[in-house]
């Protein structure tokens, strides 16, 4: 068992959540207004995530700011435009009460321009007791906001202001915020914003901080390119997103190449895998990217694409509103099309796949209940260009995963590295399949869908 084995989040499938956009929440805060209780709208679709078999949420910034909300203001107050602290505290013990944990966004790397300690800054300039909180500050030229000193914006975005995350007023402030989530709210962890941007040090000191306060607090880390593995290990975080396989299990389809997403389940999970036993963080899309139903060229591989998203190893996430299928494409200046307000009564109509919510949730009451599924080993046993089989293993079950990503039944005949005797159809119940020398013959798997085939 690996470090990360022992955490509830093995256990978990996420449903994610932007709230300013699914709460139609007004774009800018004009840190006026009083609190609108919006919020609330989460807790009325708890039946429908119990029906997901859903039970963690992920919910996208909740913190007073000034726009998308990684513009942080306050750490310590909820966001007028979705509610109060009692608000998210009302949502928070609702979630719980229906056996859903909660993780909310840590956004460390850097702050708004509202921030109340950069506003002390362009307001008091040299003198203000919080220059050292931000990076790069410098008196000696200006800003692109015409400020009378220049300072570090995040990649190029001077709204966002960097922290200096070495300053251990910083790091405290940070910290305390963190102790007052999880005293108000009891959230279960947190997903830190640009993981890959934060120092080391502070995501080791971020770890040993909130294993104190919670010993299965989890830490996942939002990073786009590397080694996952200079961020998820036993000193620093849980987890991280796994954009390799996000981008691989739509372009598989597309290209009619399951050796792309072979190759990379392999690279990870193999019997040389750099991750196994490393629950990375799976999903078909999310609040920065294209909607999954639009990236993919046939509608129908949605069904096969989360085949395989509920299979692989790892923690498999939905964002919500792509139970349905809902499309939507970003542009170079806008992605607020990714994050929508939505209405439970109408959304599955704005899908282009409304049944799909349907099979989501039957994949995702079959993984909860197999252990093989959500810890299970990794090995490869058959690619082609429409159709993947692997085998998921543990000491106690064996589950053979066969997807087909083509418009015709496809046949698969498998070796299978072990002895057994039998194969029953976890997705179609009463539906086997005999296994003669170690291999398992499948006369028929539907187009576009699987077979989860749990070996006796």
């Amino acid at each position: 068992m690996t470090h990360s084995q022992h955490l509830w989040a093995c256990d978990a499938f996420f449903y994610h959540i932007y709230p300013l956009g699914f709460c139609g929440a007004p774009r800018h805060n004009d840190f006026t207004s009083a609190p609108t209780p919006r919020l609330e709208k989460i807790s009325a679709w708890i039946p429908h995530l119990k029906d997901l078999h859903v039970n963690a949420v992920y919910l996208g910034p909740v913190f007073e700011s000034t726009a998308h909300g990684y513009d942080t203001a306050d750490y310590f107050h909820v966001d007028r435009r979705l509610g109060d602290d009692a608000t998210l505290a009302r949502v928070c013990a609702d979630l719980h009460q229906a056996g859903i944990r909660v993780i909310l966004d840590g956004v460390f790397n850097h702050v708004g321009r509202d921030f109340w300690a950069f506003r002390d800054v362009r307001q008091k300039l040299a003198a203000s007791p919080y220059c050292g909180w931000f990076k790069g500050l410098d008196f000696n030229g200006h800003s692109p906001f015409n400020d009378p000193f220049s300072y570090e914006g995040w990649s190029g975005n001077y709204d966002l202001v960097k922290l200096n995350l070495q300053n251990s007023e910083v790091a405290r402030h940070l910290f305390d915020a963190i102790q007052s989530w999880v005293d108000a709210f009891g959230i279960d962890g947190l997903r830190l914003d640009v993981a890959d941007a934060l120092e080391p040090q502070f995501l080791r000191d971020l770890h040993s901080f909130t294993r104190g306060l919670r010993p299965d607090f989890w830490l996942m880390g939002e990073v786009i390119h590397g080694d996952y593995s200079h961020w998820a290990n036993p000193q620093m975080l849980d987890s991280v997103t796994n954009y390799e396989c996000y981008k691989g299990l739509y372009s598989s389809h597309n290209d009619h190449n399951y050796f792309e997403i072979a190759y990379s389940l392999n690279r990870q999970f193999g019997a040389e895998g750099l991750y196994r036993g490393l629950p990375l963080y799976n999903f078909a899309d999310n609040h920065d990217v294209d909607r999954v139903a639009s990236s993919l060229k046939d509608p129908a591989h949605l069904y096969p694409l989360y085949c395989l998203l509920f299979a692989m190893p790892g923690v498999p996430s939905v964002y919500y509103g792509s139970e349905w299928g809902l499309a939507a494409h970003r542009t170079p200046h806008d992605d607020s099309m990714l994050r929508p307000s939505l209405e439970l009564d109408s959304a599955p109509a704005q899908g282009i796949q409304p049944d799909l919510c349907k099979a989501i949730a039957r994949l995702a009451e079959t993984r909860l209940a197999s252990p093989a599924l959500k810890y299970g080993d990794y090995t490869q046993l058959s690619v082609a260009s429409e159709q993947l089989a692997f085998l998921r293993r543990t000491e106690e079950e064996s589950v053979v995963v066969a997807v087909n990503a083509a418009h015709q039944p496809a046949r698969f005949d498998l070796p299978l590295p072990m002895k057994a005797s039998d194969a029953t159809d976890l997705l179609s119940p009463g539906e086997s399949f005999p296994v003669q020398n170690n291999r398992l013959v499948i006369d028929s798997v539907p187009p576009c869908w699987a077979r989860w085939l749990k070996l006796a």
